[in-house]
């Protein structure tokens, strides 16, 4: 049996257990939960038992939950999003991304987006829109276990699995876990995507609050195949089946169509790897504490000083192989001579291994939201270059943070920094500062900011890398500064943002093979509102507006306007029907997209073919009734009446697509 479909089978019967076995719900009350080390820091004493409770006399198998989380690194606690007018916080498909014509294939965005993060780098982002990620996970705390159950089926047999359960063993220990399968056989030959993504996370604080840890398990399986676009895009006018499934694509193995939608075999094209283990954990010296009430002692404890330890491992593999090799194809749409005439690929990965030590101060007892932090890490790396070159590579860097969070709630401030003193990357750094203010209850809060980075360049741009990269000599730091405002109100359903990017040393591919760096320093401004407005008593108008603009000669080619609008009507009704249902209209100025390199999974710049759609255009019915979420979708209506838009050059994007998805929510 395929591994990715063991590993399927396993998250589900063990969901399916936890689901069962009703005698793992929670004893606890939600007056004792643990918010992660430092806020409610309070525990209950013997003295009175709790027996004036009421809430110690509630149905303990009623579906009643108190649950919230926080991302990782982040001290705001937030709530589950229930909402169902905006299909994306389900579809993990940003408005402003596009994929090359099928979900899972490499995507990016359509805004200005580089990458700002110091330090070691391999160089494939192609599938980032489809992982799991350390910034993006979630640490619970719940009163009963919670699972979430999701299905997803649409046109051509794409299908979407995501299944989600977390749950307090006490009210100082959690863990949980998240699973989602996608996989699409597209409308192209060799056009097949599969992503396997899961993760498992933990947290436990001792009961004198003074040890706490964090654990954190991912690992991301992208296996999608390359087909390098259409051999002639103007055949999709006269297609005798109106299926374009029929057109010769520039790779892969001609045949019949495969529609499995469990079927993860890749023939020509793209397999990545992105594993991650870390344990976070710290010790605290404080203040010991009390509150003394009629019936019940509570102890308090205040942290003021913290030794804290974190231990990261990854694994990262990208590899590129054809097993149906046709040479005259590579030679005449891609420039390249390939060396066997049966079989090639392309192979890095890398064990990344980091070890950072810090302390942290408590400048103010009562505000846990305050903090002073300084550490230094010290960082390991090995790569594995084709299947027998080895690497070995090491870095020593320190960080720094002051994070404040006022008790009044009007500032939140935080600023960090990161420097690489020595090793590969020595000289990286990143420096970040955002000060948050609320200006008024109607008015609402400002928020702006400030990034600085300098990084090396990803490995792909060295020699020893194993991808066939032309032009390889020593290039130059990148830097990049971003300077960046939010305008949020809240009473208005109105956010406006602001982004200023300076870019020198710009590094970038202008063709398939060839890599370039862009000394000349240029500018992007780019402005962003959101709105919800209320044209009656049930019918809504959700617009956001992108635009941007490059300013010099830079080798960077974006639409000047992204644009989404959803028409909606949607309301409460019979009680427990909450209802929305209209169309979306989605739409870009025309550019010069980016080109898609398939041997190394990177888009380049182009400056020779204008891509000009039409508005996409869709129809959706969302509704949720109690726990159940259902979502239909009838996606790209304008190519009934017109030829389909294209993603990028010899890459067209879906015709009509269908999708039906339910995502279903239980407490035990």
């Amino acid at each position: 049996m395929h591994p990715s479909k063991n590993k399927f089978y396993l998250v589900v019967a063990l969901l399916l257990c936890i689901v069962a076995n009703n005698s793992w719900a929670q004893s606890f009350r939600p007056g004792q939960l643990n918010s992660f080390s430092g806020a409610n820091n309070m525990q209950q004493s013997r003295t009175g038992k709790g027996k004036n409770d009421s809430l110690q006399k509630r149905d303990q198998f009623a579906d009643s939950i108190t649950i919230f989380y926080r991302f990782f690194d982040s001290t705001r606690n937030r709530v589950l999003d229930s909402s169902i007018n905006d299909f994306t916080t389900r579809f993990p498909m940003p408005f402003q991304n596009y994929h090359l014509g099928n979900f899972g294939t490499a995507a990016q965005s359509m805004r200005f987006h580089p990458l700002m993060k110091a330090g070691f780098d391999a160089g494939f982002h192609q599938y980032d829109m489809y992982k799991f990620t350390l910034e993006n996970t979630r640490f619970y705390q719940t009163t009963r276990p919670y699972t979430e159950l999701g299905y997803l089926l649409g046109a051509k047999a794409e299908q979407l699995i995501d299944l989600k359960h977390t749950q307090n063993r006490k009210s100082n220990f959690n863990f949980g876990f998240e699973y989602r399968f996608s996989n699409s056989p597209g409308s192209l030959k060799n056009q097949n995507a599969s992503h396997n993504n899961f993760r498992f996370t933990s947290h436990y604080q001792t009961n004198n609050r003074q040890y706490e840890v964090f654990f954190v398990y991912l690992a991301n399986k992208a296996s999608v195949s390359e087909n390098g676009g259409l051999v002639d895009v103007n055949k999709l006018d006269s297609l005798a089946l109106n299926d374009p499934f029929e057109l010769e694509t520039r790779m892969g193995r001609s045949g019949a169509a495969i529609r499995n939608p469990f079927n993860t075999n890749v023939s020509t094209g793209n397999l990545q790897k992105d594993n991650m283990l870390l344990i976070k954990h710290h010790f605290d010296i404080g203040k010991k504490d009390s509150i003394v009430t009629d019936s019940i002692t509570y102890k308090i404890f205040y942290p003021r000083f913290r030794i804290e330890h974190v231990f990261k491992l990854q694994q990262q593999l990208s590899n590129f192989f054809d097993n149906n090799v046709d040479s005259n194809r590579y030679k005449t749409y891609f420039n390249y001579t390939t060396r066997n005439a049966q079989a090639f690929q392309f192979k890095d990965s890398w064990n990344l291994l980091t070890n950072e030590f810090s302390l942290i101060t408590f400048p103010d007892k009562n505000n846990q939201s305050q903090f002073l932090k300084a550490g230094i890490g010290l960082q390991n790396i090995k790569g594995t270059l084709d299947t027998f070159n080895t690497v070995s590579l090491n870095n020593i860097f320190v960080t720094g943070e002051y994070r404040n969070r006022t008790k009044n709630q009007v500032w939140d401030l935080e600023a960090k920094g990161e420097f690489y003193l020595n090793g590969f990357n020595s000289g990286d750094y990143s420096a970040y500062i955002s000060m948050k203010r609320l200006l008024g209850k109607k008015i609402g809060f400002l928020n702006v900011g400030f990034h600085n980075v300098n990084r090396s360049p990803s490995y792909i741009f060295n020699s020893l890398s194993t991808f066939p990269v032309a032009n390889r000599v020593g290039y130059n730091k990148e830097n990049i500064i971003r300077v960046f405002g939010v305008y949020e109100n809240p009473s208005k359903n109105l956010t406006i943002t602001g982004e200023y990017n300076v870019v020198s040393n710009y590094l970038y591919f202008d063709s398939f093979f060839t890599a370039k760096q862009e000394a000349t320093l240029f500018n992007v401004l780019q402005l962003g509102v959101a709105k919800k407005i209320k044209l009656a008593k049930h019918f809504n108008w959700y617009a956001e507006l992108n635009m941007q603009q490059v300013i010099g000669g830079a080798p960077v080619n974006i639409p000047s306007i992204i644009t989404r609008n959803r028409f909606a009507f949607e309301g409460n009704f019979y009680t427990n029907l909450f209802l929305s249902t209209g169309v979306e209209v989605r739409y870009n100025t025309a550019y010069k997209a980016d080109g898609y390199s398939p041997l190394l999974g990177q888009f380049f710049y182009q400056n020779n073919i204008s891509i000009s759609n039409r508005p996409d255009l869709h129809a959706f019915l969302h509704f949720r009734i109690k726990s159940f979420k259902g979502f239909i979708r009838f996606e790209n209506i304008n190519t009934l009446f017109s030829k389909m838009n294209m993603q990028a050059n010899n890459y067209p994007g879906q015709g009509l697509w269908n999708r039906v998805g339910i995502w279903w929510n239980f407490v035990n």
